[in-house]
């Protein structure tokens, strides 16, 4: 008779005597059955191989199963190595550590060139110290061997030196993100909505076009046509780096946990997630964590926000993390939403009465809110010295448009003030060009920082001179009112709101910015003409 063992991974939560209580992937494992014992906490491998893989929860390659197995499901008892054994890697010793080094956990001894963009840093693990003698640390004795690969337990901080204090944008491409509600790398940010508000499209155009150097995509939960989406639109995508079109998926690694997978292996996927995010920020990257998308996850994120904005000792790098919730029906005030919004500190709320009226990106401006302005002002001081004003006008208008909208519905447009109709026309340009964005097309999918200051400067300067004309000739014979305006400066009026039409790619950056200064430009001649007239 032969007996036949299948090796299934299974994690022990909570011991009860000599009986194991199991917690995750237990399925298929009865009373009885030989349990081999490993020795260590659920664990993942970190080394070159990462980027372009496309992982489950608890790290098991899914391409390589399938082209195994050649089954779309993964078999009971399929459990393989995360990285591959049989790739061969150019080995690349650093110059500065020479036999006899003395080498502490976090030094760089060599790099690998992944892909042309990630250059994988090998570095002595966290817990090891030693003199080096030939790829081998001994200290008081003991010899220890470094190999490509490393072993990290998932609910284990990497230790870091010292946390700085994040004061750089993570630039989203989105002009409302950017703009009004900003996060820095090493951030924490929400972006809780109903189903259909869009949460899954600004976690892929974060992924897409943030200025991070590694992405790591987490889909906790996510339904499998969703994933599936992201597996087949990833491959495809491009970037441009220094003049090269490169693939975005040589700097991305996925982690699928779909929603028919085993419940607590969403828990797992988060911290697979964050340990190889914390893995490459060691190395000095920037990296933007996503996961999408289950309320399941802000129960983890308690657990892993105080493993975030750490860096280590002689390297800047970062983790940031975007998480999206999704709360039954929409209700914010759901317990897990309200324990999310306790721990993070941007808040990104979907409005389900935008995504109806295909207002997109659907974030609701009135209740949304960052608090790392503050902490970024230095940053747009130095660069965009205009920006910070301008931002601040631009939420004070869409705020009066929102008190005046009573008042209009009460007495009517015509018998506000023409100030007041200034204010509606402009929240309204605002509104419709401004913070709305096409993210299917080449113009606007991406919005760089220098076209969102541009766009805002001439919208809000347009708010300005109006103001200004019909204050000035408020007690003249030959009074501005806003019907005026509009019918003097209806090509002014035309181009403010074709603005988001400039491509950055095909125009550049010096035609963009030149076109909106001389915009600019004719919008002063044009309301000097009209106080002239």
């Amino acid at each position: 008779m032969v007996f036949t063992l299948l090796t299934v991974l299974w994690q022990v939560n909570q011991p009860y005597g000599v009986h194991p209580i199991d917690s995750a992937m237990a399925a298929g494992v009865c009373v009885g059955d030989p349990v081999l014992r490993t020795g260590q906490p659920l664990s993942v491998e970190l080394g070159p191989g990462i980027m372009g893989s496309i992982f489950d929860g608890i790290q098991r390659p899914l391409q390589d199963i399938s082209e195994l197995t050649h089954s779309i499901y993964i078999p009971s008892g399929v459990n393989m190595g995360a990285l591959s054994r049989g790739r061969e890697w150019e080995f690349n010793p650093e110059k500065s550590i020479r036999l006899g080094s003395h080498v502490v956990g976090g030094d760089i001894y060599a790099s690998v060139q992944e892909n042309s963009l990630v250059s994988h840093k090998m570095m002595v693990p966290p817990k090891s110290r030693g003199t080096d003698v030939v790829m081998e640390l001994q200290f008081e004795g003991v010899k220890e061997s470094l190999s490509l690969k490393q072993i990290w337990p998932v609910r284990q901080v990497r230790p870091v030196l010292e946390k700085l204090q994040a004061n750089h944008p993570l630039l989203t491409g989105q002009r409302v993100l950017d703009a009004l509600f900003p996060c820095v790398l090493g951030g924490t940010t929400a972006i809780p909505g109903a189903f259909g508000c869009g949460k899954t499209v600004i976690s892929q155009s974060l992924s897409k076009y943030s200025n991070s150097n590694i992405i790591v995509y987490v889909g906790c939960g996510e339904r499998g046509n969703e994933m599936s989406e992201v597996l087949r639109d990833f491959p495809e995508l491009t970037m441009e780096v220094d003049g090269k079109t490169e693939s975005i998926m040589k700097r991305t690694t996925l982690v699928a946990n779909t929603s028919n997978m085993p419940v607590a292996a969403r828990e797992a996927s988060i911290y697979t997630g964050i340990t190889l995010s914390e893995y490459f920020r060691d190395m000095g990257y920037h990296v933007s964590m996503m996961a999408d998308s289950t309320s399941r996850w802000a129960e983890a994120l308690r657990e892993i926000s105080g493993r975030l904005a750490e860096m280590p000792a002689d390297r800047e790098g970062s983790v940031s993390i975007v998480g999206a919730v999704s709360p039954p029906g929409g209700d914010f005030s759901d317990p897990v939403t309200s324990a999310t919004l306790g721990i993070v500190q941007v808040f990104w709320g979907l409005d389900k009465k935008l995504a109806q009226r295909k207002h997109f990106p659907s974030l609701n401006w009135l209740i949304s809110y960052s608090k790392y302005i503050g902490a970024l002002e230095p940053y747009y001081e130095r660069l965009h010295p205009e920006f910070v004003p301008l931002r601040t006008r631009a939420k004070e208008i869409l705020q009066e448009e929102e008190d005046l909208a009573e008042i209009v519905q009460l007495v009517g447009k015509s018998s506000l003030a023409e100030v007041d109709k200034i204010t509606l026309e402009v929240a309204k340009l605002l509104k419709d060009d401004f913070l709305q964005q096409n993210g299917y097309s080449s113009y606007d999918r991406f919005c760089p920082f220098y076209k969102t200051v541009g766009m805002l400067q001439n919208m809000i300067g347009f708010y300005d001179l109006a103001r200004q004309s019909v204050e000035r000739t408020a007690q003249s014979e030959n009074k501005i009112t806003w019907a005026a305006i509009r019918e003097g400066l209806g090509g002014v009026l035309y181009k403010l709101s074709s603005m988001k039409f400039k491509d950055p790619v095909l125009d550049g950056e010096l035609k963009i910015r030149s076109d909106y200064s001389a915009l600019n430009e004719e919008m002063q001649s044009a309301f000097r003409a009209l106080e002239d007239f």
